[in-house]
């Protein structure tokens, strides 16, 4: 059994977490929306085509905002085909995932869907195909109450009151080779600009995120971010930020500790946009949208990224099946997120449904949850509150990732990497303490022992832990409750200090009352 010690203090904090960070994401890609969310004539399906046994498990995961409706997909999309009778929409080349788009799910039909599960819309427009007047006019589609064109086209096809969304993005990854019109740092700046002045000027109530680099990795990340909010900085609440951790090398102690190098983006891009602000003179703060992230990379190259011949419509594609380690990872990059609510005030899991995803199904068949489901489903659900600063003494350990995306570097050396990653959330609103742990050791146990003051005596509502022998193990159809929690036995609470006992590679969540 290896040993760890962590201190922390109710008035000591990072930030608040904001409802947004609990984000995910439906793309018109494979089988998230046809198959996924939206499939008329399922057993389940309401009167809109949605599937009623998806929302059932969206409900439980509890995301609170979702971003549509791409994504690659997006820097090819035309809005307007979207809207309208179904029967008239046009079917489209999709070249981002070299499919066919029927278009029979669109704005409105996201809206209703987002209303149904009742998650805040986040919508990003063209920004690589098509500009600053095809953004502004979805915009007045969608939010202007009545009396011009386009808002009275919204009422003609059935949507009377508006639909009022405030989070809209500015295009995405514009600065990937792979993107339909990718742009250089100042081609996007210019064009990102105009549309955010033009949108304001249909809507002064929204909030904007621009782009920022598609991964750590690319070779223009730091200047891109630089770049882009010299021209953006007066115009933005938020740059984006996007990560897929990878156990490409089948090394799950590097793995596991990839996650760490999403505190190094988020630190880094902190200090970029702090240092644009500095240069200014400003004292306004960018803030993050972490709006991509995820484990990926089964299902990331070769054949299981793309069809291999033909425009079929909604291919299985990118449908990775997740196991026991890629749910530590994720827990981990959750505790990340977490860690840093100061600044990252939006995140969205890619994707939710089919397409990397925590929820899978089968086309007219059920559906059921992946091993990444369950963090999600922990940070979302118990880890809404203030983030305190925690003291963590632990072992530690060093470690090579491998990462062969964007660039020839392929290798981050990792120092130090904690046995304990580790977040405590107070939530005042409910009078508890939540405490997250993804122990990475491998093979022992670790015992914890946690002092917190401040509270007076803590006492133990609920643990449970995610822990299975076999870390390639994984949920499928046949066995959908392989991996999933368990009661955590090895907890011991005595007024402010509190002993966790957790098993060898595993996730465990710790909420206790605190009545302070």
């Amino acid at each position: 059994m290896i040993k760890a010690q962590v201190r922390f203090d109710r008035d000591f904090i990072i930030g608040e977490t904001d409802k947004r960070l609990f984000g995910a994401f439906i793309e018109h890609l494979g089988r998230c929306v046809y198959g996924g969310i939206f499939e008329p004539g399922h057993p389940t399906a309401d009167g809109k085509g949605f599937r009623r046994d998806v929302l059932e498990l969206v409900r439980e995961l509890n995301p609170t905002i979702m971003r549509y409706p791409g994504g690659n997909f997006v820097s090819g999309y035309n809005w307007e085909d979207g809207v309208g009778p179904i029967e008239q929409r046009p079917r489209r080349l999709d070249l981002a995932w070299k499919s066919v788009d029927t278009n029979h799910f669109g704005t409105n039909e996201f809206m209703d869907w987002c209303r149904a599960a009742d998650i805040e819309p986040m919508l990003a427009v063209n920004l690589g195909t098509r500009g600053p007047d095809e953004a502004r006019h979805l915009l007045e589609y969608c939010n202007h109450p009545s009396g011009t064109h386009l808002s009275d086209l919204r009422r003609k096809h059935g949507w009377e009151t508006p639909h009022d969304i405030k989070f809209w993005c500015l295009g995405n990854e514009m600065d990937g080779g792979w993107q339909m019109g990718a742009k250089t740092a100042e081609e996007y700046g210019r064009i990102a600009t105009e549309t955010a002045k033009m949108m304001r000027m249909t809507d002064p109530t929204i909030e904007l995120a621009a782009c920022g680099s598609s991964g750590r990795k690319m070779a223009t990340y730091g200047e891109w971010e630089r770049i882009v909010l010299e021209h953006t900085f007066d115009h933005v609440e938020f740059i984006s930020l996007h990560t897929y951790l990878n156990n490409y090398a089948d090394d799950t102690p590097s793995f596991l500790a990839s996650p760490d190098l999403m505190d190094s983006f988020i630190d880094e891009v902190v200090a970029i946009a702090d240092a644009v602000a500095a240069r200014r003179r400003s004292r306004k703060r960018i803030m993050l949208s972490f709006d991509e992230w995820n484990v990926w990379y089964r299902t990331r190259r070769g054949e299981h990224n793309r069809v291999k011949e033909g425009w079929p419509v909604a291919p299985p594609i990118l449908e990775e099946e997740y196991n026991m380690q890629d749910a530590l990872a994720f827990g981990g990059a959750c505790i990340s997120l977490l860690n840093h609510a100061d600044r990252v005030k939006a995140g969205c899991l890619a994707q939710l449904v089919n397409a990397i995803a925590p929820i899978m199904t089968e086309t007219g068949g059920p559906a059921w949850r992946q091993t990444i489901f369950w963090p999600f489903s922990d940070f979302s659900n118990l880890g809404r509150g203030r983030v305190l600063r925690t003291n963590v003494d632990t072992p530690t350990y060093s470690t090579r990732y491998y990462d062969p995306t964007h660039t020839e570097d392929l290798y981050d050396k990792i120092d130090q990497v904690p046995y304990l990653k580790f977040s405590a959330v107070h939530s005042e609103a409910d009078k508890t303490v939540t405490l997250f742990i993804l122990n990475r050791h491998l093979s022992d146990d670790m015992q914890i022992d946690i002092a917190a003051t401040g509270f007076g005596n803590l006492g133990l509502q609920r643990a449970h832990t995610l822990h299975h022998e076999e870390l390639k193990a994984s949920n499928t159809k046949n066995n959908p409750d392989k991996i999933a929690p368990r009661t955590l036995q090895g907890v011991e609470a005595l007024s402010s200090r509190t002993t966790v006992t957790v098993p060898p590679a595993s996730w465990s969540v710790v909420r206790f009352n605190a009545a302070a």
